[in-house]
């Protein structure tokens, strides 16, 4: 019997960038963010990731390492960047996965350790009206 998977908190919106550092001007001069990461390299994804935190969730900056990164990807269709996924917390990732497999979604990939340093999947935008879902296991050091 699988656990039916439940909607959790939204952690993060992705927003893939040709540039972390000019996205970070961006939410500091027009949004007035303070509360900003330090980038740093997710080298299994490709990427270079930097988290801005809002009073309910985080923005999490994506930005390609180099023309094979799938955010490189992204880019080539919208240059400018722009909203690449959100992502839901659910309490086990593996009973997440089963369950969504169970229900015929496409789950993208085996899960792998995230930016948060938890594990994560990706479910294919055609399950979610067009929008790419990943979803994380909460952090066990979380809320």
């Amino acid at each position: 019997m699988t656990i039916a998977t439940t909607l959790g908190r939204l952690n993060h919106v992705g927003v893939a960038t040709p540039s972390i550092a000019k996205s970070v001007e961006t939410y500091r001069t027009l949004l007035g963010a303070t509360a900003i990461g330090e980038p740093f390299d997710l080298a299994a994804q490709g990427v270079k990731v930097c988290f801005i935190d809002a009073p309910n969730t985080q923005i999490e900056l994506i930005e390609p390492y180099d023309e094979s990164s799938p955010i490189a990807g992204f880019l080539r269709k919208n240059p400018a960047g722009g909203q690449h996924h959100v992502c839901f917390e659910v309490p086990d990732i593996d009973a997440a996965v089963a369950d969504l497999t169970a229900k015929g979604a496409t789950v993208l990939g085996v899960p792998r350790i995230g930016a948060h340093g938890t594990p994560i999947i990706f479910v294919h935008p055609k399950d979610f009206g067009g929008m790419l879902v990943e979803l994380m296991e909460t952090p066990k050091d979380s809320h």
